[in-house]
């Protein structure tokens, strides 16, 4: 295509189109990415990079690689880490190592590389990452505690990999051609001016966060304009540090002490989506098909080493004195699929060893590829069969998510938590959240939609949400979110009897059809002049003799029935629009309002 606006607009629109039919299939966005960047780019000939950028592809690249590797690093927190189990802990040392090696041994003996190159292969696949995992999990639906540790995995492994990977990457580059004497030399210096910059510059970049020495309208911006001078200066102090800085400065930031990296994380969420998705069409789209076919039979070897026997390994090597068992073990030998950070550094780094002059560099982006597809395509499709003959799936999740965390929410979760029903409270007011907390109620601080809470807050264990804030505008699109993600009829919201009376106030039908918790009339503002005017929170059991009916008769107008627990313990919401009759063995959890006494 010869009109450079033209082919930047492809870029951004397919590119966008993948991310959103990933989230329609519920797949990871990668395969999309690198099928259509594929079909642009070699297939049909309609994009080519090198002519649309000419000199500027490689920083381009290089720029995007450096943003992508900074905000994985920012989710780096050690305590994490330590917080997260001994399995988790050694998956991300152990098994990399584990990973790291037969992956290296595997691709020296079966595609003849050099034992550098076999190396750099083995450092790239080490690394899963949240993007292929989390959807994966989603559809799975393993036991938590096995979720957990995979979800916890991608999270952490996506930094440690990464920085081995460069890592090893300039070990080669300081080795091309050099004595051995030389190459120590060299590599020293580059891991030293790396580290060195990277402690500085992450220090002090937390010293002005912490002193608010940046506005905070300029923040987001301040710091990716010096994370990119980092990277710059790094790399021209030593040749090909700037990405171990980068790294460096973001675990350095994400572990220091009274520095709120969240504002500064969800901006570079923002930003790594639209990277990444326009890079992986662009690096897709200058794959050689030719290269991909004389790579030969033997990378399915490769592919067999990594899933079936490195994978394993790792897990095995990983499980000592975690207590867990065979299935649990099985389960997470057979989830690990690569993703985001493997296909960038691959592509990065074939570029800047094809730049310099190293043979047989360009093999490496096609083999990470086929990785990439095969081991997100192949687990994707059977996971969840696996998991189920293992016996390994959770049952049908019956936890709730509540979206608002005034006090009528935090008296009726902790209602709910003696009663036993799982719940969390999710709020973007820190004044809520940090009065649950005093309650002992389990909490998300944010916005639950974010990538950070899909990271962070444990969304499998949740099978219904009931929206019972203020915020008009954020309510709908938190239904929507969550409607796509759990199905319907697992989002409920407070009625507002404000839409009627004013258009402005007025939501969409779908919407509307949510607004139905609890009873007519039952708005946010009626259960804050409840709970203002000593309404409390209990359970009532029914029995033969204090049937529905007598507990209706005995409370009247002063009760509004929440959530009731049926002879099996199941949970049931009570909506306007249904006529749940509860029998003898139900539990009732009602808001019940005082008498008003006479005058």
């Amino acid at each position: 295509m010869s009109d450079p606006l033209v082919s930047l607009v492809m870029v951004g629109l397919l590119s966008i189109g993948c991310q959103y039919l990933a989230y329609r299939i519920r797949l990871p966005a990668i395969l999309p990415l690198l099928i259509v960047g594929i079909l642009v780019g070699p297939v049909f000939g309609v994009l080519d990079p090198d002519a649309l950028f000419g000199d500027l592809f490689f920083p381009v690249v290089s720029l995007s690689v450096a943003i992508i590797l900074f905000e994985g690093s920012l989710t780096l927190k050690f305590n994490d880490i330590a917080g997260h189990g001994n399995m988790v802990r050694n998956l991300c040392s152990v098994g990399v190592v584990v990973t790291w090696l037969v992956a290296a041994v595997a691709a020296h003996y079966t595609l003849e590389l050099s034992w550098q190159l076999s190396f750099l292969f083995g450092a790239i696949v080490t690394v899963t990452g949240p993007t292929v995992i989390v959807p994966m999990l989603r559809t799975v639906r393993p036991k938590t505690n096995v979720a957990n540790i995979l979800r916890w995995e991608g999270i952490i492994i996506d930094p440690i990999g990464a920085l081995l990977a460069v890592l090893t990457f300039e070990f080669i580059v300081a080795s091309q051609g050099s004595a051995i004497s030389h190459t120590l030399f060299t590599f020293g210096k580059t891991i030293g001016i790396g580290v060195f910059l990277g402690f500085l510059s992450g220090y002090l970049l937390g010293l002005c966060i912490r002193k608010n020495w940046i506005p905070h309208y300029l923040l987001n911006t301040a710091v990716l304009t010096i994370i990119l001078g980092v990277f710059a200066a790094s790399n021209y102090v030593a040749h090909e540090s700037g990405l171990l800085a980068v790294t460096i400065t973001g675990m350095v930031l994400a572990n220091m002490k009274n520095v709120d990296v969240e504002d500064i994380l969800e901006f570079k969420e923002t930003l790594s989506v639209l990277l990444i998705s326009g890079l992986f069409i662009l690096l897709a789209s200058r794959l050689n098909l030719n290269s991909v076919a004389e790579i030969g039979w033997g990378v399915l070897i490769v592919l067999a080493a990594i899933m079936f026997i490195a994978r394993p390994l790792s897990v095995l090597a990983s499980s000592f004195g975690t207590g867990l068992n065979w299935r649990e073990l099985a389960l997470l030998s057979w989830i690990a699929p690569r993703g985001i950070v493997a296909a960038a550094v691959s592509a990065l780094f074939s570029l800047k060893l094809e730049e310099l002059g190293y043979e047989g560099a360009g093999i490496i982006v096609p083999i990470v590829f086929l990785v990439i597809i095969s081991t997100v395509v192949v687990q994707s499709l059977s996971a969840r069969s696996v998991a189920k003959l293992l016996n390994m799936r959770a049952p049908a999740p019956t936890g709730f998510l509540i979206f608002g965390g005034s006090k009528f929410s935090r008296m009726m979760a902790k209602e709910m938590m003696q009663q036993e029903i799982s719940v969390c409270i999710a709020d973007t007011n820190w004044d809520a959240i940090r009065a649950a907390r005093m309650m002992d109620i389990p909490v998300y601080f944010g916005n639950p939609m974010s990538d950070h809470a899909a990271r962070h807050l444990e969304l499998s264990t949740f099978g219904t949400v009931l929206i019972m804030s203020p915020y008009k505008q954020l309510n709908p699109m938190i239904a929507y979110h969550f409607e796509y993600t759990m199905g319907k009829n697992k989002v409920w919201g407070l009625s507002s009897n404000e839409q009627a009376a004013r258009p402005s106030h007025q939501v969409g039908e779908h919407y509307a059809k949510k607004l139905t918790l609890f009873d007519e009339g039952v708005t946010y503002g009626y259960l804050a002049s409840a709970v203002s005017q000593g309404g409390t929170v209990k359970t009532t059991r029914i029995t033969e003799e204090f049937t529905y009916e007598d507990y209706l008769e005995t409370y009247g107008a002063r009760v509004t029935p929440l959530i009731g627990l049926d002879q099996d313990n199941r949970i049931h919401t009570f909506l306007t629009d249904d006529e749940l009759q509860p029998e003898a063995g139900w539990r009732i959890i009602s808001l019940i309002v005082p008498e008003e006494e006479p005058v």
